[in-house]
């Protein structure tokens, strides 16, 4: 399980909308992997999306990690502004950054009996040969937060359970971590320093289109 923090610092509202963007597609790209991508965003202060989120990427080892090396770095949106259509300005960076394991990582013990309702389905989506064809993934869904997730991997509910509870532990971990993180970016100014020149990911045009 890896974690990773984006954020657009303290840029304007496009980079919090490239933010948004670059969201749908961590969790396409997770999906196409055979991983899963559970998202827990910061506070948005208008419509346009939030300033920062925490992406928990759970999988096989080497596919979190690989995952993690693609997206690492600053990301560059090249558009229009959607907001201000007159805006000389067409770059609009985000910054992404693995985050150490949170202390709900390692499993679902702190949960509390009761918090938690589960619901088996069908599988569907990436999976080929290997996809469930009984009803034998999980989505759980922490009542108090009202975070959810689901897991499919595996073969039995009993099994996928586990690994839901494991996800849902590290997802509301996730969110005192995340709020811990929007304030630290805040006081060194992450924005500032991203590398601007040297995006790893590079994005252009509303459609937001890899180039």
């Amino acid at each position: 399980m890896k974690r990773l923090v984006i954020t657009s610092g303290r840029g304007p509202a496009e980079c919090r909308i490239a933010l948004s963007k670059a969201l749908a597609v961590m969790r396409t790209e997770a999906e196409g992997l055979g991983l899963s991508a559970d998202v827990v965003e910061g506070p948005a202060p208008d419509a346009r999306g939030p300033g920062s989120a925490l992406v928990i990427i759970d999988g096989d080892d080497e596919g979190t990690a690989a995952f993690v090396q693609r997206w690492a770095g600053s990301v560059l949106w090249v558009a229009q502004s959607p907001v201000r259509p007159h805006h000389r300005r067409k770059n609009w960076f985000v910054g992404v950054s693995e985050l150490a394991p949170g202390r709900g990582g390692a499993g679902g013990s702190e949960l509390r009996a009761g918090e938690v309702r589960f619901e088996a389905f069908r599988a569907g989506g990436a999976g080929g040969q290997h996809q469930n064809t009984t009803d034998s993934a999980v989505r759980a869904t922490h009542v108090p937060s009202g975070l959810a997730v689901v897991a499919r991997e595996e073969r039995s509910q009993h099994r996928n359970k586990a690994v839901a509870l494991r996800r849902l532990a590290a997802l509301i971990a996730a969110q005192e971590d995340l709020a811990r993180e929007a304030e630290k970016s805040e006081r060194h100014a992450q924005h500032d320093q991203l590398e601007r020149g040297r995006p790893v990911r590079r994005f252009v045009g509303p459609e937001f289109r890899e180039a």
